[in-house]
């Protein structure tokens, strides 16, 4: 008489299906890392070009560095850079050099891609609802792809990450509080629907970050 082997139960831990791997089992690789922070970076300044478009703000060191070119004219790509270099310190002290060196890439690949999406990407005008909910789409996308290569856009994105290492409070509701008060900034610059407009969008970013980066939701690192 041949034995039989026990049925499988598909709901059990040990042999359902799961998206949770050991650590070593999907490490990214340094291509992984390369391609992954490029196109995060380029789907950021993608997003970030759209909000430029719809004359609407997001929140953190992004939408201080629109706000700051709406109001005194200065190229986006330069503010960027200098609002976020600062934040490399701290990246630095809370989460070690790799990091950091990834964080500075990831700063100059945003505005890097901001002139070349601007000079090939010949956009005059867009639907302001759909360019704000779709620049905060697209930007929530990228950060989350350079969140997963660790990396960040450096500003409020470092701070975010070191809270959230602490305390176990996710990236995207601290974003949150942060975007909230850049956008009460925003009245000082842009008229007030398009402040409105600009809140609701960066919602939408942060529920992005917020439902889709935590532990246990990933299988690469």
């Amino acid at each position: 008489m041949t034995a039989h082997a026990d049925p499988v139960d598909p709901a059990a831990p040990e042999t359902g299906p799961s998206l949770v791997f050991e650590e070593k089992a999907a490490p990214h690789s340094w291509l992984d890392d390369v391609v992954g922070l490029a196109t995060g970076t380029f789907t950021v300044s993608l997003g970030l070009f759209l909000l430029h478009l719809s004359t609407a703000v997001t929140g953190g060191t992004a939408g201080l560095s629109l706000l700051l070119n709406y109001a005194l004219d200065w190229p986006f790509w330069a503010l960027f850079a200098v609002v976020n270099l600062p934040f490399g310190a701290l990246a630095v002290w809370k989460r070690g050099w790799n990091f950091a060196l990834r964080t500075l890439v990831c700063i100059a690949g945003v505005s890097g891609f901001s002139v070349l999406i601007e000079h090939l990407f010949l956009v005059e005008s867009i639907d302001p609802i759909f360019g704000t909910v779709a620049g905060n789409l697209l930007a929530g996308i990228g950060l989350l792809i350079v969140f997963r290569h660790g990396a960040s856009l450096g500003g409020i994105n470092v701070v975010a990450l070191v809270i959230q290492d602490a305390t176990g409070i996710r990236v995207g509701w601290t974003m949150m509080v942060f975007d909230v008060l850049v956008i009460l900034l925003a009245l000082l610059v842009v008229p007030w629907p398009f402040v409105v407009l600009s809140a609701a969008g960066a919602v939408v970013l942060n529920l992005v970050l917020a439902l889709n980066h935590r532990p246990g939701r990933y299988i690469g690192h």
